[in-house]
């Protein structure tokens, strides 16, 4: 329990205590996700207009909770910096989410599916934290916030209270970008990195540009546009599939 209120930035690596990529203990994380998330959602979808209400607003005060969890145990620890303010992507999708438990909108409906969803998921399968044990409020923290961050636009799409419409990527990518240019200003004064616009580290899946063109930023364009690709041919697939099917059914 001594190391339970450090950080990644404060603990000895020479003590040994993290986990490593795909290991049993990472395993046991992406399987607590798929459960979580297929529970809930069974739920979600059998559940009235009451219900869903209900479960939206709880899996929003979850994140909430979590993040203030993270805060406390920042504080308590005495490791409070700059860099914890809630302005990585992750925690403004907190915010996000919050907003939309109580007032939903087509757009931040895509937002959540378009960037939320891929960016919670890369953060599990790709953890930074593997220096933490399992004994500690960040890597507790990383986890639990990051399966609560995938599974509420998940449940809510399988659900069918977000339908992904592609004419609203648009809209997305200006609140993106309306968010990236004040954040780089704060990068700029207080020497920090939200949202990843000032550097990256080797594993980043920005890294790679920044070896091949020296400018990490220019490999943001490209893993936008795979991200729209991946988030919604599937869906435009399956909808022209059960159409086709449908036609064929009438034919019949």
């Amino acid at each position: 329990m001594s190391t339970f209120l450090e950080t990644a930035d404060t603990i000895d690596p020479a003590l040994g205590l993290g986990f490593s990529l795909f290991s049993p203990l990472h395993w046991g994380w992406l399987a607590f996700l798929a459960l979580f998330t297929c529970v809930v959602s069974l739920l979600y979808r059998s559940g009235d207009c009451t219900a869903r209400v209900r479960w939206r607003r709880g899996l929003a005060f979850a994140l909430v909770a979590d993040e203030l969890f993270k805060m406390a145990g920042l504080f308590i620890g005495g490791n409070y910096m700059f860099d914890y303010l809630p302005l990585h992507l992750c925690s403004i999708n907190i915010l996000l989410i919050a907003v939309h438990a109580f007032r939903p909108s087509r757009t931040l409906d895509n937002f959540l599916y378009t960037v939320c969803i891929p960016g919670a998921l890369a953060a599990l399968l790709f953890p930074t934290w593997t220096e933490l044990p399992f004994f500690n409020f960040m890597h507790l923290h990383s986890f639990t916030v990051h399966t609560l961050l995938a599974a509420y636009p998940i449940v809510l799409t399988v659900g069918g209270d977000i339908r992904p419409d592609i004419r609203y990527v648009p809209r997305c990518l200006l609140l993106l970008l309306g968010m990236a240019i004040p954040i780089y200003g704060i990068n700029r004064l207080l020497d920090t990195n939200f949202m990843f616009l000032m550097d990256v580290e080797p594993g980043n899946p920005l890294y790679p540009f920044e070896q091949a063109w020296g400018n990490h930023l220019y490999g943001f364009p490209v893993l936008i546009a795979a991200v729209i690709a991946v988030m919604y041919a599937p869906v435009y697939a399956s909808r022209v599939l059960r159409r086709l099917a449908a036609q064929r059914n009438l034919a019949a």
